[in-house]
């Protein structure tokens, strides 16, 4: 099965389409610093720079030291942890004393993969450029049993769970338990944070980039291929149906039932207003859909036009009083650009909010201020799929029919 990345979604596809952080709404930004935490995008922000260097910077020593380390936290799964116990992010590009090595020489047996936050798909893609520079073997080593592990991940029905297998730290565990969080949502099939999504778009560059990734041998190219393909698959089941109309996806949805699932104790099972732009890009940039995936893309256009929010504009207000220095709020704004809700409640299709009691609220400003300002409640990331990508699919893919038009 051939693909082709639409010239607008590429840069979706190789930098995981994480516009937006799940904790902000703060574009391209180390999420807010919670008193005792470490920014919870800590290795990721510090790593992804790196991912945008000329192809003759990776052969250097700094980008080899790098991509050692990334080998160094390397759990024996074949995945990458996003923190090394609760709340202990990871800092790929620090240097590692050695009084450190040891310590996370040992973790990696202990800790756990995941797709969650970035991790895995991005260590693999700065191996993949620090191999092919260097063409030394163990970071060619490090990348395919990254790949292995991503495969092995996969459901029979298609979809990757956030965690595989499921998590061991306890202290993490604890946290969940504590929340009163879903525990198995670990488990769930993850589009949050485009996770599911990133993974393919992964697989789907290993399948077309015959020279980036000429040292994936051809069975497991294969096995990419048949990935994306029930991957697809995956995400056309999954997608919401109400009153028999398609809508979009939730953040998360049951590995066995498929149906639309909560995660921690704020996320419900709902239509997201974020995750599925990433589903709808990815289908976009499939070559030749079929009849099913130009449906499935159509149908959510729609519900995106029909979700928009029109005359509110999200603002950060300065208060000292509170937790983060400041409060988020919406102002009535005639020429504000639209913006939709992170979560549509299922039936009512009104946006929803909820705070760390777990009860849903109507208003964003009746969650409590740490958690109305430590989360992205609105986003803006459906405009361009509307205005720009949408449009130039349509022409090539649906000709006869463009849903925006009234």
């Amino acid at each position: 099965m051939k693909m082709l990345l639409l010239h607008l979604t590429l840069a979706f596809c190789v930098f995981g389409g994480r516009v937006y952080s799940a904790e902000t709404s703060t574009a391209a930004s180390v999420p807010e610093k919670a008193a005792g935490e470490e920014p919870s995008g800590n290795w990721e922000v510090r790593l992804r720079p790196f991912m945008r260097e000329k192809p003759e910077w990776y052969v250097g020593a700094e980008a080899v030291r790098i991509a050692d380390n990334v080998l160094l936290y390397q759990c024996d799964s074949g995945g990458w942890p996003k923190t090394i116990a609760f709340k202990k992010r990871i800092d790929l590009t620090a240097n590692v004393t050695d009084v450190d090595r040891p310590a996370i020489e040992a973790a990696r047996s202990k800790t756990d993969s995941t797709i969650d936050n970035g991790s895995t798909y991005t260590q693999m893609e700065y191996l993949a450029r620090v191999s092919n520079a260097t063409k030394q073997e163990r970071f060619k080593a490090g990348f395919l049993k990254g790949l292995d592990y991503l495969l092995n991940a996969q459901y029979q029905n298609g979809g990757w769970p956030q965690f595989s297998p499921f998590p061991k730290d306890k202290e993490y565990l604890a946290r969940v338990v504590s929340n009163r969080d879903t525990k198995n949502y670990f488990l769930h099939i993850t589009f949050n944070d485009e996770a599911m999504v990133s993974v393919l778009c992964l697989l789907q560059r290993i399948t077309n980039d015959k020279t980036r990734y000429a040292f994936v041998d051809a069975e497991r190219r294969s096995r990419c291929e048949k990935a994306i393909a029930k991957g697809v698959e995956c995400i056309l089941k999954c997608q919401i149906v109400l009153n028999g109309k398609r809508t979009a996806w939730c953040a998360q949805h049951d590995e066995k039932s498929l149906a639309p699932a909560g995660a921690r104790i704020y996320e419900k099972a709902s239509i997201s207003g974020s995750e599925a732009v990433g589903i709808v890009r990815f289908l976009m940039s499939l070559d030749a859909p079929s009849p099913e995936v130009v449906d499935a893309i159509q149908s959510a256009v729609a519900w995106f036009d029909a979700a928009k929010i029109n005359g509110q504009r999200l603002v950060e207000k300065p208060d000292a009083s509170l937790p983060r220095g400041f409060d988020r709020i919406l102002v009535a704004d005639p020429s504000a650009e639209p913006l939709w809700a992170r979560f549509y409640e299922l039936g009512t299709h009104r946006p929803i909010f909820c705070g760390n009691d777990g009860v849903i609220k109507s208003n964003m400003s009746e969650v409590e201020p740490d958690r109305r300002t430590g989360y992205m409640w609105y986003c803006t990331t459906p405009a361009e799929l509307l205005n720009k990508d949408y449009p130039i699919w349509q022409k090539k893919w649906a000709p006869e029919k463009n849903v925006l038009k009234k």
